[in-house]
């Protein structure tokens, strides 16, 4: 779901061409054919990812919410040859899509596909990260940040979708579960005196953390 302007995004999409052309089709048939097509990335957001991890030529990049494949797609495209990603998805029918989709689009990069609880998986997961990209539950992300910090590379950054949630953490009083929660994950970090963050107002909000 888009918090700009429908019509906003239709013209940054126009006038960017980071989004790798081959990932259309599967994009596409995420929104024709999934009830909750409103989880992945737009397109310009999946083409700033792909920006990103093509600036930062990550070794190891860490997804916390896989949907059917589309966001980890974008990642890898700056992965280094050595590298690897490890990405985790609690739904088994997204995983399993996200999986064929990586086997046609993207045989030879290193990708781990991680089905269950993220907050399960994490633990033994050992850094360093040199990317990490937050878009599950809205309820965890102050679990999930709290355990990602401290793996992450020094020059290393956090990456969390969805902090302008629809806007409704803008409103006087913030209401619902996931809106509370996530009013609650955007004080956390802006308290937290030991990263540097910038809040962007892409798609549904992007929050970019890093390190000091």
């Amino acid at each position: 779901m888009d918090f700009i302007n429908p019509l906003a995004n239709e013209y940054c999409a126009q006038f960017s061409n980071s989004t790798p052309s081959f990932l259309r089709d599967m994009y596409e048939a995420t929104l024709a054919s999934h009830p909750h097509a409103h989880l992945q990335s737009s397109w310009t957001q999946g083409g700033f990812l792909a920006f990103l991890s093509q600036i930062m030529a990550p070794k190891r990049i860490l997804e916390i919410g896989t949907f059917t494949g589309f966001s980890t797609l974008c990642l890898v495209e700056g992965l280094t040859s050595e590298g690897e990603m490890h990405t985790i998805e609690l739904r088994a029918q997204d995983a399993q899509t996200a999986k064929n989709n990586f086997t046609k689009l993207a045989p030879n990069k290193n990708i781990t596909l991680h089905q269950g609880d993220a907050k399960e998986i994490l633990p033994p997961l050992n850094g360093p990260w040199d990317m990490v990209f937050i878009d599950a539950d809205k309820t965890s992300y102050i679990d999930y940040y709290t355990i990602v910090l401290p793996q992450l590379n020094k020059n290393g950054i956090i990456i969390v979708d969805n902090v302008l949630f629809h806007g409704d953490v803008l409103q006087d009083t913030v209401t619902g579960k996931s809106a509370k929660a996530i009013q609650a994950f955007n004080e956390y970090v802006a308290n937290d005196t030991s990263t540097q963050q910038v809040m962007l107002t892409v798609r549904d909000g992007l929050t970019l953390i890093r390190k000091k």
